[in-house]
């Protein structure tokens, strides 16, 4: 799994004119799925991202997690992130899972999220728009794949 984390003070997400996700304060995350992840990779990520100090303190340090504020997650699927550009100007997505796939890895992602803290999705496949306020701004790259 290849993931964005972007520390925001507010995101969402719209499909459709509609807003089918949001939160305040905490993390969006942008989630790629490989063809060879499975369950290791969901729970080293879920285990990462729940733990990782990235709010800060009274003393204005990086030493909170989101599970530490109280924060909330805005998980949007995005299979963009594995694009190859080493030939020609156009971006190959075939590194990629194959949408079954990877809809369901996301979907048992999420829920394993949701069981530390609160999470908010975007449409799986769907064309989205998102809007949010990068805290910091904060902006970190996971790949379960490089531990």
């Amino acid at each position: 799994m290849k993931i964005i984390i972007q520390r925001v003070s507010q995101a969402s997400v719209t499909v459709n004119e509609e807003v089918v996700g949001q939160i305040k304060r905490g993390l969006l995350l942008l989630v790629g799925v490989g063809p060879e992840d499975g369950h290791e990779d969901i729970a080293y990520a879920v285990r990462k991202i729940v733990a990782m100090r990235l709010f800060s303190d009274s003393d204005g340090k990086m030493n909170l997690s989101v599970q530490d504020i109280k924060g909330s997650i805005l998980s949007v699927s995005q299979f963009t992130l594995y694009a190859d550009t080493k030939k020609g100007n156009r971006p190959a997505f075939t590194g990629a899972a194959k949408p079954d796939v990877a809809r369901a890895i996301y979907d048992q992602f999420n829920q394993a999220l949701a069981a530390h803290v609160p999470v908010e999705k975007g449409i799986f496949g769907a064309d989205m728009s998102l809007a949010l306020i990068n805290d910091g701004p904060v902006t970190i790259s996971l790949d379960t794949k490089r531990r």
